[in-house]
């Protein structure tokens, strides 16, 4: 791993000390202070790392000196306190590595969670409606809201797609490593000779835009409503309440119609379109500032199948990381941060090694 240089580590103590005599003025504006703030506690945990790397160098290059001590005694307390730092230094720069790594912008944002059966028929809904409900557990777990947005019941249970949204803290940064194909390897509850059937659901976690991201014209929308209907076209409700929004530019089709207000059914569907709008956008970005190297877990590809939840076995294989937990009860009660957590721990250690071909 590339060492960070001593004039590095000083610039940044630096400009910590600048923002807080900064805050400290008395003439600073309300606003002004707020954007320092911020600046502020964006710098504090970088600073705190930066200045234990710095105290262990410092110790090293004093104890270092103090071999040469004509007291035998000095020498060996001096060899047996730097050979400790010497240990404890790696550590220390790999954690002010991680916390120089460049953010996604997105990894504070809510995020749109989108799960869609795939192939199985009934068995994938059900498997669909399995994640979803890990999911909302997880969150649970974690003091995050989630908020239904739409869902397309299956007819013996689960679901044909679920979309919620949810908002927490650090949501999209946790929450991002779930986009992709699960599959399930089981024995339907349709399956009366007992044999174990693979199916397959696609998750998709976008990061929700605001309405400073993407701005959308009212010329580019064609809205179209209409009446909402039920499963074998009963009527759910007797006015035009449902909502279809085609965005004219990107041809992107949004239909909502779960809430019984065509108001509100339009305001979610902007919602969901202005999500998918800046996933776009987001994703041409990623794609001309990748070059030739990409992350092994971090690209959100929704046709890679990422991870197989085995019943008769008892296991969660995750393929990325080749890591398997004999788990899945905990983690289908939303008990997903042994995984999540291994596969941010690979994130950054693909991102530092990245670093270090540069």
């Amino acid at each position: 791993m590339t060492s960070i240089s001593a004039q590095r580590i000083a610039a940044i103590e630096a400009r910590r000390e600048e923002l807080q005599n900064a805050m400290s003025s008395p003439a600073l504006a309300p606003d002004e202070f707020v954007r320092l703030s911020k600046d502020y506690a964006e710098i504090e945990p970088v600073a705190e790392a930066a200045r234990e790397v710095r105290r262990i160098r410092v110790e090293m290059e004093l104890l270092a000196e103090m071999l040469a001590d004509p007291s035998e005694e000095i020498r060996q307390m001096a060899s047996e306190e730097l050979a400790e730092l010497q240990a404890r230094l790696p550590a220390a720069e790999r954690a002010l590595a991680l916390k120089l790594l460049p953010r996604d912008a997105a990894d504070q944002r809510p995020a749109m969670l989108e799960i869609r059966a795939g192939t199985g028929g009934d068995e994938a809904a059900l498997f669909a409606g399995d994640l979803f409900r890990m999911y909302q557990r997880y969150a649970e777990s974690r003091g995050w809201r989630v908020e239904l947005i739409s869902a397309s019941p299956a007819e013996l249970g689960g679901y044909k797609e679920v979309v919620a949204s949810v908002t927490g803290q650090g949501v999209f940064a946790r929450l991002k490593y779930e986009s992709g194909v699960h599959r399930v390897q089981r024995v339907p509850v349709t399956e009366s000779g007992g044999r174990i059937h693979t199916s397959a659901a696609t998750v998709a976690v976008l990061p929700e835009a605001e309405d400073v991201d993407v701005h959308i014209e009212d010329k580019d929308l064609r809205i179209d409503v209409y009446r909402s209907s039920g499963p074998g076209g009963q009527s759910v409700n007797t006015t035009d309440s449902a909502v279809r929004i085609t965005h004219l530019p990107t041809g992107l089709v949004v239909i909502q119609q779960d809430e019984k207000s065509q108001h509100k059914n339009k305001a979610k569907a902007l919602k969901v379109l202005r999500t998918r709008l800046y996933e776009q956008e987001r994703e041409r970005l990623a794609s001309e500032r990748a070059g030739a190297r990409k992350s092994m877990v971090g690209s959100g590809d929704r046709s890679e199948r990422i991870r197989t939840y085995n019943y008769p076995q008892g296991r969660v294989t995750d393929h990325r990381i080749n890591l398997t937990l004999h788990r899945l009860p905990e983690i289908l009660e939303g008990q997903l941060d042994e995984l999540i957590g291994a596969l941010i721990a690979e994130d950054e250690a693909a991102r530092l090694a990245s670093l270090d071909e540069a």
